[in-house]
């Protein structure tokens, strides 16, 4: 009896958790985008009792860094426990080490990887192949997929395979594009594959453990006489890799009726032109072989499953003997080499043989660069040339070295009944997660096939996102984003203006616009570009004001629901009932955790998503002229290439943009030409009720909001309201004015939050964005007019002197209310003119430094912050080399100064190089000294004076660096814990911020030894049952470390206070902060993040306090605890208000008053070490 065929609706990475799971006992797992989710899928299954094949849930363990996973599964492994482990990318990479002894082992297992682009140049985080080609080498089999599906069919073989064959796999599928791509796909179950474990090689496996009954020794060290012959021995074994993949593959395709290969062909059987590739372009391209073959070209594939072992015997019979011209697809860049290694393989196996086709090689795809029918038509046009281009590159215009192949106008290949829509959204405000309910709604509900895949840019919650859906009737092969769509949403208005949020709509599309507009009003706001394409392709166009509703239902910027409802309502796709039972449905799954209020809070914006209006479009506009263009004097930079990024242009921009930047520079403060305003609701301030403490601007996580003092000339071009200057006395006599950004606020309101006011009167309150658009003007005229006042007053004095300071980080990508921010923005209040920062990979390098938009910036001198990333696991290390070489450049400048003491320089020089000398190591004195020689050595070097010609090459090294390496929990706790600790110990003078989400941040919101007892967190599913590391106490086990603990929330002067002792400090310094993130689920909202601060500390949750060694010497006890006595009946109740602890009461009762306790009781343990170190006398006569 055929079996009933089970359909899921899932992407890529849950496919292949779902077969790993089958044949997994131990996970060893650590955190990296795309692969993360396969691993927390695994987490989550375990967690709620699902069974593997052996009638067992899997035990997961989360490592500290991914050579740790490696090292735990390789342990697992050889104890006799099916292992597996999940990854991508650097982390990879990371495994390497472990992956030559796995394989030399013989030891079965497999690892599943998203395959990533590896950091060069830049980071990137999405997909190609560069990291499985840097481990083909490890000798591991390599077995590639191309669809969700083919990840549903094929993983298992690798599970298969491995053991029969006792050859370790990497089984790999795109990032992104298959591991992110939803799609609607036939399920297997345990019960499909137990049958094909070969029991006699699984008991082998048992056997081979380690064991002290019949121990062995594995890991041997071997000599030059005997090694070579021991490492050739192994050859049997990858010698059969490809028979027992091909057997496992056939069996496979019986239970699926899907035939698969070691190498697949598709096309015509004849076909002259033949394309070679593996992975997510193997399903565009067999689209287009469809589309060639109707016009009677002979066209072909090879697509690549086994890669390693490369079976010749395999791979040349799936090529069509016809086949004359072939042309290599690589996803991958391997500089200096002859070839990519695809296209290696391909030659090699043709090498000899008679009558051989001719064979170029092209590189495509890289750092998920979508890749279309047009460009893949440009490979079978290039392989009809008389001379084929060879080394080509496809979908980039090259006009460097010219590689490329010509562009192609895009061509719209879908199939009869297949319909198309975007949407537009903003990070965090729900779209793409109600876009996956949808696509899980109809593909669960209809027989139609679906796919769904998002693009995001590179900022947190509040960046830019796009979701692209498709339904049909046919499975969809369409690997590459929809570029003819029948319906877009805009959930942003101000995308109207930012975005061609129109293009590629097909004529008689549909339009919806979530905006505050209506009628003729939004009529009158349309960009006339909108408008006259509106008229052109006749668009039905919707509009509905789901911001208001979102509000007025009291789910903040979340208006994805409603909008979700609108689409269902609008496009019919399926019966409009139908649709709202399902997302009432949908909404008790992703919201349950949360509570029935938000529950019923959703329910009720579905059933308002039919407040829709239809706007008229008047023909008349198809008549209108362009938007016209505000002419700017911006950098040729900014206008070339920042804009073309920003606006979602980058694809068009040409190789030879990036000519003098190859090396991955780029310019600082590049964030402040963006001006989004994304924001609904933006601060105004009330001049009646500020009395002038500036701690509004403090807190703001985007520098949205600043201080500015005027004198009489900037008073007088001034066209805003001001008042007098209060304090301090040096700025007596000038006007004050607090100013927002309405442009670049993200709306959060944590200015509001902590503004004291007047007599309990705040002087800032949150309104209507559309309102507060002229003070956009007020902003322009106060950064370009208004000179900063900060050398009138000591900045670092106190929070009110700081702000008067002008931030140096700005407008970053950071989530609206981040906890993270407003630490690192003040560090460069305080030291940016001289800072130099290391920054670990994570949320803060991905807000710090994503291009096109740079957040650190100049002062008016030119002068600011110098930052670089290196990798999550060594950004200590990689600060600690920037403060070695900037010691070296140090030595060599007193040398350099103390030989022209000894010479005949003039007077004035030789007094101001004694200045220098004596004052190098302090910040102040070292900017006068500094000041005083720069003219004098210019004025040598100019007559010839070989000493002053080396100074001046080392004249940026004069003024004393301010060194910080800044990172997350992550890194600090877990993957980068040896290098911190190798860093502080080396007594430098480096400083140290870990920004503490207690959290893997960046990655989704892990577990990590920052993690407290009680919360849940992905790879912590049912709570963490384990303490959190006091990283802060064990430093001071050095006892010549500088540490503090802050939360700038709860004590906005202890923070100030501790970063200027930290950086005074003459060695290493580690300053931990609080930072409330979005990951946390704060009930109050991210406006509230501040306030998190301060229930964290008044409860007990969080204690401040500083370890000053510095006091030692002067018999004074260097550890002060700066946090006042909890009150610890508030304890429980702060808990309860993040979602992070309040879900485990929801979902596991029992064990969440046990955990909370526990989480309460380690609070107290903590607070009592730091009260009884507080206590010591270091009296040094005691």
């Amino acid at each position: 009896m055929t079996k009933e065929k089970k359909f899921i609706t899932c992407d890529g990475n849950e496919a292949a958790a779902h077969i790993s799971y089958m044949f997994s006992e131990v996970a060893a797992i650590y955190p990296i985008t795309p692969s993360s989710t396969m691993a927390e899928h695994v987490d989550e299954w375990a967690a709620a009792g699902r069974k593997n094949i052996f009638g067992e849930t899997v035990k997961v363990q989360e490592m500290q860094s991914e050579g740790g996973a490696a090292g735990a599964l390789h342990g697992s492994l050889q104890a006799g426990a099916l292992t597996t482990t999940y990854t991508a990318s650097q982390g990879l990479l990371l495994m390497i080490p472990n992956m030559y002894k796995i394989a030399g082992e013989l030891l079965p297992c497999v690892f599943h990887v998203s395959a990533r682009t590896l950091a060069s140049h830049a980071l990137c985080i999405f997909g190609d192949h560069q990291d499985v080609m840097s481990c083909r080498q490890t000798g591991f089999a390599m077995l590639c997929e191309g669809s969700v599906q083919e990840v549903m069919d094929l993983a298992g073989v690798a599970h298969l395979a491995t053991l029969k064959s006792r050859v370790p796999f990497v089984n790999f599928f795109d990032g992104f594009r298959t591991s992110h791509e939803i799609q609607k796909i036939e399920k297997l179950e345990n019960e499909d594959l137990a049958p094909l474990i070969d029991q006699k090689a699984l008991a082998e496996f048992r056997a081979r453990a380690l064991n002290p009954e019949k121990p062995v020794a594995r890991g041997m060290a071997e000599n030059p006489d005997h090694f070579f012959q021991h490492r050739e021995s192994s050859n049997s074994f990858y010698a059969n890799v490809p028979a027992i993949v091909e057997e496992y593959m056939n069996e496979i395709s019986k239970i699926t009726g899907r035939p698969h290969g070691l190498f697949d062909y598709y096309g015509a059987p004849d076909a002259e032109r033949v394309i070679i590739a593996m992975g997510s372009v193997t399903e565009a391209i067999r689209e287009t072989i469809d589309f060639l073959a109707a016009k009677g070209e002979k066209v072909g594939l090879v697509s690549v499953h086994l890669y390693r072992p490369f079976s010749a015997k395999h791979f040349l019979a799936a090529v069509p003997a016809t086949a004359k011209r072939i042309a290599v697809l690589d996803r991958t860049k391997e500089p200096g080499a002859n070839g990519d290694p695809l296209y290696l393989d391909v030659k090699e196996c043709f090498y000899g043989k008679e009558n051989a086709p001719l064979i170029v090689g092209g590189r495509y795809g890289l750092g998920s660069k979508d890749t279309t029918p047009a460009q893949i038509l440009a490979v079978y046009e290039n392989l009809a040339l008389p001379m084929p281009k060879n080394q080509f590159t496809m979908g980039i215009e090259d006009d460097v070295t010219f590689t490329s192949l010509p562009k192609k106008e895009e061509i719209a290949l879908d199939a009869d009944g297949m319909f198309e829509a975007k949407f537009y959204g903003l990070g965090a405000d729900g779209t793409v997660g109600a876009n996956k309910n949808s696509v899980k709604i109809i593909g669960d509900n209809t027989d139609k096939y679906c796919q769904a895949y998002f693009a995001y840019d590179s900022k947190k919650s509040g960046g830019f996102t796009c979701s692209h859906l498709r339904f049909g009737d046919h499975p969809i092969r369409s690997t590459y984003l929809v570029n003819t769509p029948n319906f877009v949403a805009c959930h942003v208005q101000a995308y109207l203006h930012m975005y061609d949020v129109t293009r590629g709509l097909r004529q008689n599309g549909t339009f919806l616009l979530n905006t505050i507009w209506e009628g003729e009003e939004l009529a009158k706001n349309l960009p006339n570009n909108v408008k006259r394409y509106f008229a052109e392709k006749n668009i039905t166009v919707y509009y509905i004001n789901a911001t208001k509703i979102a509000q007025e239902i009291g789910l903040g910027n979340r208006t994805n629901t409603i909008l979700q409802s609108a689409f269902f309502r609008i496009t019919g796709v399926i019966p409009v009932d139908l649709a709202i039972e399902q997302m009432k449905k949908f909404i008790v799954k992703s919201y349950g955790k949360k509570g029935e209020d938000v529950v019923n809070k959703n329910y009720a914006a579905v059933d308002r998503g039919g407040e829709y209006a239809q706007l008229a479009v008047d023909p008349a506009w198809a008549n209108l002229p362009a938007d016209v263009k505000a002419a700017n004097n911006d950098p040729a930079f900014i206008n070339d290439v920042v804009r073309p990024i920003n606006a979602q242009d980058g694809d068009l921009l040409k190789v030879s943009a990036f000519k003098g930047i190859e090396d991955g520079t780029w310019h600082q403060g590049t964030a402040k030409y963006e001006k989004r305003g994304v924001a609904a609701f933006v601060p105004t301030w009330n001049s009646e009720n500020c009395i002038q403490c500036n701690q509004c601007a403090y807190v703001c996580p985007h520098a949205a909001i600043r201080p500015f003092v005027l004198n009489a000339e900037e008073q007088a071009g001034a066209n805003f309201a001001m008042i007098d200057v209060k304090a301090p006395a040096a700025l007596k006599g000038m006007k004050f004015r607090m100013q927002v950004d309405v442009m670049d606020c993200l709306g959060c309101g944590n200015c509001v939050d902590v503004c004291p006011g007047f007599k309990g009167n705040k002087a800032l309150s949150m309104v209507d964005l559309e309102g507060e658009l002229p003070e956009a003007a007020n902003w322009d005229y106060c950064v370009e007019k208004v000179s900063s006042k900060q050398h009138l007053v000591d900045v670092k004095s106190n929070v009110k002197n700081s702000q008067f300071a002008t931030p140096l980080f700005e407008f970053s990508g950071a989530c609206s209310g981040c906890g993270e921010t407003p630490y690192v923005k003040l560090l460069t209040q305080l030291f940016g003119d001289r800072q130099m920062v290391a920054n670990a990979t994570g949320c803060s390098s991905i807000y710090s430094g994503s291009v096109p938009s740079t957040p650190y910036t100049t002062n008016e001198k030119g002068q600011g912050p110098a930052w670089a990333n290196s990798l999550f696991e060594d950004f200590c290390e990689f600060g600690l080399g920037m403060q070695l070489a900037n010691e070296k450049m140090h030595e060599r400048l007193n040398a350099l100064l103390k030989s022209a003491l000894e010479s005949e320089a003039p007077a004035d020089f030789k007094a101001a190089a004694e200045e220098w000398i004596a004052g190098q190591n302090d910040a102040e004195a070292s900017k006068a000294a500094a000041a005083k020689l720069m003219p004098l050595i210019e004025a040598g070097a100019a007559n010839g004076c070989s000493i002053c010609a080396q100074l001046k090459e080392l004249s940026h090294f004069l003024v004393k660096r301010s060194q910080w390496i800044i990172g997350g929990d992550g890194a600090s706790y877990d993957i980068g814990y040896g290098g911190l600790d190798h860093v502080i110990a080396s007594g430098k003078n480096v400083n140290i911020l870990v920004l503490d989400t207690e959290v893997y941040s960046n990655t989704g919101g892990q577990s990590s030894k920052a993690t407290p007892v009680g919360a849940i967190a992905k790879f912590a599913a049912a709570g963490k049952r384990v303490r959190k590391k006091d990283l802060g106490l064990i430093a001071t086990t050095y006892g010549y470390v500088y540490v503090a603990q802050i939360a700038m929330g709860a004590d906005q002067a202890q923070t100030l206070k501790a970063l200027r002792e930290a950086e005074a400090y003459d060695g290493p310094s580690l300053v931990i902060a609080y930072a409330p993130c979005i990951n946390h689920g704060l009930k109050k909202g991210m406006g509230k993040s501040q306030a998190e601060e301060k229930a964290a500390v008044e409860c007990g949750y969080w204690h401040l306090w500083r370890y000053n060694p510095a006091l030692e010497a002067e018999g004074k006890n260097p550890f002060t605890l700066d946090s006042k006595e909890p009150d610890w009946s508030k304890f429980q109740d702060y808990l309860k208000g993040e979602v992070r602890f309040a879900s485990v009461m929801k979902q596991y009762p029992a064990e969440a008053a046990e955990l909370f306790q526990a989480a309460e009781y380690n609070a107290k343990w903590r607070l009592r070490s730091y009260k009884r170190l507080a206590a010591q006398n270091w009296d040094v006569e005691a």
